[in-house]
């Protein structure tokens, strides 16, 4: 069977589902786009044809059990922009990157069955949720939006939304391997300068950076309970995700993640 002819394939990320958040990572299976780009890039930032791409999207959507034009999409660019939106914002930036939220890296929203959307292919993609305020957030973290303040800002934002820091709850999504993510030092003293020097890793030599830890520590410095942080099993060496680092150019996966609509009550965190 050819990648085209393929079926989407979704990962449910399961530490969110008890929490309120229906949420999945998209893998490469099932899209129309050729190599580099097989097949289910979701990229319009990439050269890959943009009909393709729509197509891929379209049939994300449909595996997901929603409409492309409700989905939420962001222009994605390093930064610490977090957009707080709702129902008027569904369809943003779904078939033409123009249309997305501008220089925008988070987006938080309380709007139950609206779907956020992250693109990535090594940096960490973020889930924050507040499941007794029903407050959602995701962010696009690399390390230069991570030691600029990306999580804090979407804490913060969450917090204008009404959730309780105490409450939130963070999934780190696959990222880049720290076996194979060689930095210089311009990262180390940016990871150094936000106190986050502990994710930077020696090894046989040379310097590296787990993407992962930096992220992590920078939550727990915004508040969040260690105990509530949980992150993926992949990474990006995963041969099902795109890799930036494995292979360039590449196409883009995605985290996409919606509230339920269901209340959790205190009591019953877990």
């Amino acid at each position: 069977m050819d990648e085209a002819s393929e079926q989407v394939s979704l990962l449910t990320i399961w530490p969110l589902a008890d929490l309120g958040v229906d949420a999945v990572i998209t893998t490469r299976a099932g899209g129309i786009s050729p190599p580099p780009y097989d097949s289910l890039n979701l990229g319009l930032h990439v050269a890959d044809g943009e009909d393709r791409v729509v197509t891929n999207r379209e049939r994300l959507a449909s595996t997901y059990g929603c409409h492309l034009d409700d989905m939420v999409f962001l222009d994605q660019c390093h930064g610490t922009r977090v957009a707080t939106v709702g129902p008027g914002h569904a369809g943003r930036g779904s078939r033409a990157i123009e249309h997305a939220l501008s220089a925008t890296d988070a987006a938080v929203t309380t709007t139950p069955g609206l779907p956020l959307v992250v693109q990535v292919a090594d940096c960490t993609p973020i889930v924050l949720v507040d499941p007794v305020a029903g407050v959602l957030g995701v962010a696009h973290a690399g390390w230069r939006g991570a030691v600029a303040g990306i999580g804090s800002a979407t804490v913060s934002a969450m917090v204008l939304a009404g959730a309780e820091i105490a409450r939130l709850h963070a999934w780190l999504g696959p990222d880049v391997d720290v076996d194979r993510y060689e930095v210089g030092p311009e990262v180390v003293a940016a990871a150094q300068a936000c106190g986050a020097g502990a994710a930077v890793v020696e090894r046989s030599g040379t310097t590296r950076l787990d993407m992962t830890q930096l992220n992590r520590l920078l939550l727990e410095s915004a508040g969040i309970p260690a105990g509530q942080i949980t992150q993926s099993e992949l990474t990006t060496q995963d041969p099902r995700l795109f890799s930036d680092r494995h292979a360039r150019p590449c196409g883009r996966f995605a985290v996409v993640a919606r509230l339920t609509g269901g209340r959790v009550v205190a009591s019953e965190q877990r």
